[in-house]
C-alpha cells in the first residue's frame, strides 16, 4: 500500500473467510481502503481472480482505468514510473526476466515484439523465453467489456488466461523492470522479502 501514490483509490478484494482480518488491518491504515468481500460460502461458488475483478467493476460501477495487483506479488519497481508508461489506451503488464528459461516454468511466460506482448503461455513445460508476466497491470476502462466477455466462459480464476485473451483481441504492452520481484507462493518465500 505504501507504494500506491496518494489520491488513488484502493480497493482490496477478499473472501468471507479472511474478511475480519482485513477489516482489522484496514483500521490500522492511514488512508482509506475499500474492502470488498466476496459473498460466497463455498469453494465451488468463489468468483476466481478474474471473476472477482469483473464483479467489482460491475458492482462498484467502476469507469476509470484500473491498476491491478495480485496480492502474492512483492515488487520494488516505482509505481509512478509504471503509471507514466501507460498510454491511456492499451493494457500494460509488468514483466520480469527470471534469466533462465528453466526458472520460468512456474509462471506465465511472455514473448514480446518490441514492447508489445505477442504471447503469454501459462506454466509451460518448455518456456520460449525467460520473461514472465507479473500480476501487476494497468487496465484501461475501455477493456472492461472484454473482461465481462471473458468471464462468460469457464476460465475465471487464472489471471494469465485473461491476458492471453486480451492479446488475442488487441495490443497488450509490456513494462519490463529489473528491480526485485518475488511471486510469493508460501510463508518461506514471504519471509524472504523482508
Amino acid at each position: 500500500m505504501d507504494k500506491i501514490p496518494p489520491g488513488i483509490d484502493i480497493l482490496v478484494n477478499v473472501n468471507k473467510k479472511f474478511a475480519a482480518d482485513f477489516y482489522e488491518w484496514q483500521d490500522k491504515q492511514s488512508r482509506k481502503i475499500d474492502i470488498c468481500v466476496e459473498d460466497v460460502s463455498s469453494e465451488e461458488e468463489r468468483l476466481g481472480a478474474v471473476g472477482a475483478l469483473h464483479h467489482w467493476i460491475s458492482e462498484k460501477d467502476i469507469r476509470e482505468d484500473l491498476m491491478v495487483f495480485g496480492s502474492d506479488n512483492y515488487f520494488e519497481f516505482d509505481l509512478a514510473k509504471f503509471m507514466s508508461e501507460f498510454d491511456g489506451r492499451h493494457v500494460l503488464v509488468a514483466i520480469y526476466d527470471v534469466l533462465e528459461k528453466d526458472n520460468a516454468r512456474q509462471y506465465g511466460v511472455v514473448r514480446i515484439d518490441g514492447n508489445r506482448i505477442i504471447e503469454l503461455e501459462e506454466k509451460p513445460a518448455f518456456p520460449k523465453s525467460s520473461l514472465v508476466s507479473t500480476a501487476c497491470w494497468i487496465l484501461p476502462a475501455r477493456v472492461f467489456p472484454l473482461i465481462a466477455e471473458f468471464c462468460r466462459g469457464e476460465r475465471k480464476d487464472n489471471l494469465g488466461n485473461l491476458i492471453t485473451y486480451l492479446i488475442e483481441k488487441e495490443n497488450v504492452f509490456a513494462y519490463p523492470f529489473k528491480e526485485k520481484w518475488i511471486d510469493i507462493g508460501n510463508l518461506e518465500t514471504y519471509h524472504a522479502t523482508k
